[in-house]
């Protein structure tokens, strides 16, 4: 690993401001849950900086079946993508796994990504996940992360925000997310994604909406709580780059504004993919457009320098 010993308590001050600033709540209650979750994004990034080879298997993928028209939602695919091709750019292998339901939106977006050549596994519902898993150990997959992918709640089900099980439409990946030997990740926004069983089920329920019934029972080793999912795949990417001076030049490129919308516009539209709040096929994630996200993407960025140069955005 490129930085000293000596030098990694200003990186880790710098990664916890990045963490603190995509943790800005937008309307779901989660202060307590990302409080409780602090730290989150520095053990994550950590985890993929110190090990090299890495090899990571991503899980994505949240269908919205009561959308027009049904399809997976924008938040998980566009940043699972973006996350594909930084990941690339730096010699960490990657493959994706997902559903039959979500298999185009994810397909379309690692695309418009330019990570067209990473694998991508897609479920069948109700189809057994042992050959996956095994597929996985034998390429070495290292780290599983999951970003914006519904988990098991306390009865078994996958459950939306709006408390509405979504079983039918949704593969049991919590499974391959927990089958190791790898570590695990997951980046979260609402209290029902996979690895948001790190929390106590009492905290989601008490602060989130439908809370007691949505609370995902599947955790992470390294949980990263965002105040959208998005945002944490900037923040996840921005922490690897202020950790490793030597990756910093292309993971920064990959924090483009340009090739975040061409990934979003492009899956929208070829996936289909569909907002997941408002439960339309337009170019937003979380019912917000990219300017509004845009914001968030420029602090972060200002932030993989240190504070002072994100004060001046």
């Amino acid at each position: 690993m490129a930085a000293s010993s000596a030098a990694a308590p200003a990186e880790q001050r710098r990664v916890g401001d990045i963490e603190r600033a995509i943790q800005a709540d937008v309307g779901r209650n989660i202060e307590a849950l990302c409080a409780a979750a602090q730290g989150g994004l520095w053990r994550a990034a950590t985890a993929l900086a110190r090990t090299e080879p890495a090899r990571v298997g991503i899980i994505t993928g949240f269908f919205v079946p009561g959308a027009v028209p049904p399809a997976a939602e924008t938040d998980g695919p566009c940043g699972a993508a973006l996350l594909a091709r930084a990941f690339g750019g730096v010699g960490i292998v990657c493959r994706l796994a997902t559903d039959i339901p979500c298999r185009d939106a994810c397909v379309a977006a690692l695309a418009a990504a330019g990570a067209a050549e990473v694998v991508v596994d897609a479920v069948a519902l109700g189809a057994s996940l042992a050959p996956l898993i095994a597929a996985w150990r034998a390429a070495g997959v290292g780290h599983a992360l999951a970003i914006e992918r519904c988990g098991r709640s306390a009865d078994g089900a996958p459950r939306n925000m709006r408390g509405e099980d979504i079983g039918a439409y949704t593969a049991n990946l919590d499974e391959l997310f927990l089958a190791g030997p790898w570590d695990t990740i997951a980046i979260g926004d609402g209290g029902n994604e996979i690895g948001m069983g790190s929390l106590p089920r009492a905290l989601v329920a008490r602060h989130v909406a439908h809370g007691e019934t949505i609370a995902c029972v599947t955790p992470a080793r390294h949980l990263i709580v965002a105040g959208v999912s998005h945002w944490g795949a900037y923040a996840l990417i921005a922490a690897l780059a202020a950790i490793r001076a030597d990756w910093r030049p292309r993971l920064m490129a990959c924090l483009d504004e340009g090739l975040d919308r061409h990934i979003l516009e492009t899956t929208v539209a070829r996936g289909p993919a569909v907002d997941g709040v408002s439960r339309r096929q337009t170019a937003t994630i979380d019912n917000y457009d990219l300017g509004f996200h845009h914001l968030k993407l420029r602090e972060v960025r200002a932030l993989v320098d240190g504070p002072a140069a994100a004060h001046a955005v």
